[in-house]
Parts: C-alpha cells; sequence; structure tokens
C-alpha cells in the first residue's frame, strides 16, 4: 500500500510529495527495490536541498542492501556521479555490471561517469558493444544520445549528428534539442531538427508544463529553430508561474535564449550570472543541465570576454581527456551559427522528414 501511494503520487506529478514519503517508506521497507526507480523524483523538485537529499538516500540505501545488490549498486553510482565522485561511481558501475551484466541502470550510471571524464572513443565503443547485444534495450536511445555527447567531446561531428539522425525519434524533442543545440553554440551545423509546429503543440499541452526540465528542453527545441519570439512568450508566461522554479529559473534561462537567438549575448550573460548555482533548480542530471553553462560559456565568447568563458570551463578541460567541444565553444571567432534549414533532415528526400 505505501509503494502503490508512492505511485499514485508519482503519476499525478506530485514530486516534493513523492520524495517526502519515499524516505518514509524507506525507512519503513530499507532498501526496496522496486522503489528504487523512483528516486528520481528528488531531482524533479525545484529544491536543491531534496536533489542532494535524494543522492544521499541512493547511497544510504546501497549502503543498507549490501554489496550484493547491483540495483541499489547502480543507483548509487548514479547519485555519486552527481555528487562528483565520478571515479567512485564509474567503479560501483562496473561493480554492478560484474553482477547483472544487463542492468540498464548501471550502464547509465556508468555513462554519467564517463561524460564527466570525457573518455570519448572508450565509452562509445563500449556502449555500442553494450547494445550490439540486445538492439532493442530499452535503454538504446538515451544511451545512444549520451554517445553523441561524446563523440562532440571528441571532435567526432559527424558521428555525432549521424547517432541524432538515425537512433532518436520524432518524441526524442529534448534530446534532439539538446545535441541540436550544442552544436549550434560550437559553431557547427545541426542534426536534423524537430518541427516546430509540433513543438509548439507540445507547449500548448498541460504536459509541456507539467514539469520544468521538460517545459526547458521545450526551450531549447524553440532556440535551435531560432524562434525568438516564441521563446520571450514562453518566458512571460513562466514569469508568471506561480511555481518558483519556473518563475526565477526557467523565465531568465528562455529570456537568455531568445537573446542569444537574436545575436544579444550580452543580455544573455547577465541573465544567467545572476542565476548563478540556481540554474541547477531547472531539474535534470548534471549532463543535462551542463548545456546552461554551455550557453553562458558562449555567450561571454560572443560578448568579448572569452577569459571569463575559459574560466567557467576550466574544470572540464582540466579533467576530461576529451574535450574539443569545449575547444569549440570557447573558439575567439567561429563560423557563425548555421540557421537550421527548415525542419527535417539536412538532407534527403521530403519523405524521410518527420
Amino acid at each position: 500500500m505505501s509503494l502503490v501511494h508512492a505511485l499514485w503520487l508519482s503519476a499525478h506529478n506530485q514530486y516534493r510529495a513523492t520524495a517526502d514519503h519515499l524516505v518514509v517508506h524507506l525507512a519503513q521497507y530499507p532498501a526496496d527495490v522496486l522503489a528504487g526507480p523512483l528516486l528520481a523524483e528528488f531531482s524533479l523538485v525545484g529544491d536543491l536541498a531534496y536533489h542532494e537529499h535524494g543522492r544521499h538516500l541512493a547511497v544510504a540505501q546501497y549502503a543498507a542492501a549490501g554489496k550484493e545488490s547491483w540495483p541499489w549498486a547502480s543507483w548509487a553510482a548514479a547519485a555519486l556521479a552527481e555528487q562528483g565522485a565520478t571515479d567512485e561511481a564509474w567503479q560501483l558501475a562496473e561493480h554492478a555490471l560484474g553482477m547483472q551484466p544487463r542492468s540498464g541502470a548501471a550502464v547509465h550510471a556508468r555513462a554519467h561517469a564517463e561524460h564527466e571524464q570525457g573518455t570519448g572513443p572508450a565509452y562509445t565503443g563500449f556502449v555500442d558493444a553494450w547494445l550490439a547485444a540486445d538492439p532493442d534495450a530499452p535503454q538504446r536511445r538515451h544511451l545512444q544520445w549520451h554517445a553523441a555527447l561524446q563523440d562532440l567531446a571528441a571532435g567526432n561531428l559527424d558521428a555525432a549528428r549521424h547517432r541524432a539522425d538515425t537512433e532518436l525519434h520524432r518524441g526524442d524533442v529534448g534530446m534532439r534539442a539538446a545535441t541540436n543545440w550544442r552544436l549550434l553554440l560550437a559553431g557547427q551545423a545541426p542534426a536534423r531538427t524537430s518541427d516546430l509546429e509540433h513543438v509548439h503543440r507540445l507547449l500548448d499541452e498541460p504536459g509541456g508544463w507539467a514539469e520544468v526540465f521538460h517545459t526547458f528542453q521545450l526551450a531549447l527545441a524553440l532556440a535551435v529553430a531560432a524562434d525568438t519570439d516564441a521563446l520571450h512568450a514562453l518566458a512571460r508566461r513562466a514569469a508568471a508561474d506561480e511555481r518558483g522554479e519556473y518563475a526565477e529559473v526557467l523565465a531568465p534561462i528562455a529570456r537568455a535564449l531568445a537573446h542569444m537567438t537574436a545575436g544579444q549575448p550580452g543580455k544573455a550573460v547577465d541573465l544567467l550570472a545572476a542565476l548563478g548555482e540556481q540554474a541547477e533548480r531547472i531539474g535534470g542530471v548534471r549532463v543535462e543541465c551542463e548545456i546552461i553553462q554551455d550557453t553562458y560559456a558562449r555567450a561571454l565568447v560572443e560578448a568579448g570576454r572569452p577569459q571569463q568563458a575559459a574560466d567557467l570551463l576550466h574544470h572540464r578541460i582540466t579533467h576530461r581527456r576529451h574535450h574539443m567541444y569545449e575547444t569549440f565553444l570557447l573558439a575567439p571567432a567561429p563560423a557563425a551559427n548555421p540557421t537550421p534549414a527548415a525542419d527535417g533532415p539536412r538532407s534527403g528526400t521530403a519523405s524521410d522528414r518527420l
């Protein structure tokens, strides 16, 4: 009954209530494996203290479960990656995979750790081999998105675009937008883009505003399409929202994206600088939220403040084995951001379009 209640709360987007209930549930039923996937609810609360509480809870539950629990080892590895303990996270993910080689949660945790390490071809080779053993794995598209980011890290731009074009589906608006906005920030041609009318329809539906990170992903899709007016409209709607993470975090980020698409990087810098660490309230995980830092860095460069951009990315460049993407971001005079063609494939017939 307790678990069913947690699922009910989650199904109704009651993220804070779900997280609060999980604390009580796991105290009564330590290391309940069925409750483990719901730990993601902590990161959906617009309060950074909840994010960290969820990570500590995952690690504590692994300790309660014991080292032979590969599910909790997988979730604890993901939590450690979010806390910046990437080496420990990688080792724990490997420990989980040693017990259960087909653990999607462990492979996903390893993806997060390897993103922070910038392993590039080492990750793409691993994930391609893992997926080859089960081409229909439910995690396939998300893991391929991680692989596309590793391709970007290694400077394999065509490979990144190929993964996005062949692996991501029409409904993967967020992952597609995150890949393409990164490419555009680096002055590179995007992969296939999402249909702009589809993005607008998603924003018009209640589900488009049910969770702040999902709305942020739709804002990225508007940025890829250089739809400045729609971004300003999204920012106004977010600013009027009673939920703090929308009014205080999403609204200024949407405005910053609008300024970037309008060629006004200085205004974007001011907004993102004022936001600071509160940007993490947008939800998602480090890999996903990093795109806000990417935008800030590129805005600084285009506003004539390259040293500040270099300082901002210093940790990434010094700690990641492959960081060609960061080199692109810091380039003083990259090619002008290409405006995507009409939403659809970069090449091919009309029948290939999404």
